[in-house]
């Protein structure tokens, strides 16, 4: 079976300018995300993991043009989508949805359930309210709700319902990607399995790919196909899934690992990483993660290291290889 690409991201940058002095000068930039490339084929999702602070959210949201990039290319289906403008974009929004980590951050307390969610197909020139109404209650019937809670405001739900909203709010244009950020980081253990299937399965029903952004291995390891690892703006690791839990090359990664509780290897060595992530706006100079790494080099203090494929293309930035 061929993979048809549906997104390819190259060489992308969100910097953010910092201003000071009497004049409110350019100081310098937070490198929010500092070169990133990756792609998505139909049908996959992919992983994006890393600690808080590394960039995970804004490269999510540049990739959807949420926020402009500084530099690069986002080419989604053969089109280059960083120079559309606001009649394009809102055509790609069509196939290029996002859910939010926190849905209460996105739904109106003053507008129903149904209102919420149907917004869009208004938006979208969808101005029969039949049919608007016919398509708000099949998408809360699939998510999992229904059709009743549709005349229902948003403070009535539980916090797993009103993730389900937002799942049904980010699926009623039937879109191609997902843009998934920590979807699932702010509920309760015993919801988060549920949510995560039920996006697995709608993502099998709709053939949908996904780019699934979280801090928890654990979570990426039951919804994604590939895996990124993401350390201070850059991409250190990407591999097909098996291959990041099963054969980890960056000590990064190897730390996050480390971390995941697994019953079957009891006394397993923890890596303890000092410190935390260090500030975007100086990052250290050459590699990035030489500051916390346990297995650090001195020619990592000077040159920064590139992706370099391994094979099977699994990729890694590390001096190590």
């Amino acid at each position: 079976m061929v993979n048809h690409r549906l997104l390819d991201v190259t060489n992308l940058k969100k910097y953010y300018p910092v201003a000071g002095g009497l004049f409110s000068r350019h100081l310098r930039d937070v490198r929010a995300v500092d070169g990133v490339s990756f792609h998505i084929d139909e049908g996959e999702a992919l992983g994006l993991v890393g600690e808080s602070g590394c960039g995970k959210s804004t490269l999510g949201r540049t990739t959807l043009r949420l926020e402009e990039p500084t530099e690069g290319e986002i080419v989604y289906r053969g089109t280059d989508i960083t120079g559309l403008d606001r009649v394009g974009l809102r055509e790609l929004r069509k196939d290029i949805q996002m859910i939010f980590q926190d849905p209460q951050s996105f739904l109106d307390p003053r507008m129903t359930v149904g209102q919420s969610i149907g917004e869009a197909l208004v938006i979208h020139g969808i101005k029969n309210s039949g049919e608007r109404e016919q398509r708000v209650t099949s998408i809360l019937e699939r998510v999992g709700l229904e059709g009743q809670h549709a005349f229902r405001y948003p403070h009535e739900f539980s916090s797993g319902q009103r993730q389900r909203i937002g799942i049904g709010r980010a699926l009623i244009l039937n879109p191609k990607l997902v843009i998934a950020d920590e979807p699932v980081s702010a509920l309760d253990v015993s919801i988060q399995a549920q949510i995560l299937n039920l996006m697995m399965d709608l993502g099998e029903e709709f053939g949908l790919s996904y780019l699934f952004i979280a801090h928890d291995l654990s979570v990426i390891r039951h919804v994604s196909h590939r895996v990124a690892v993401m350390y201070l703006g850059k991409i250190v690791e990407l591999a097909e899934k098996n291959e990041i839990f099963g054969n980890a090359l960056h000590p990064y990664t190897e730390a996050l690992l480390s971390a995941i509780p697994d019953i079957k290897k009891k006394g397993k060595a923890r890596i303890l990483l000092p410190g935390s992530v260090p500030s975007p706006l100086d990052p250290p100079t050459g590699c990035r993660f030489h500051t916390r790494c346990h297995r650090v080099m001195p020619v990592c203090y000077q040159e920064e290291p590139g992706l370099k494929d391994m094979g099977s293309e699994h990729l890694v930035a590390c001096h190590l290889y």
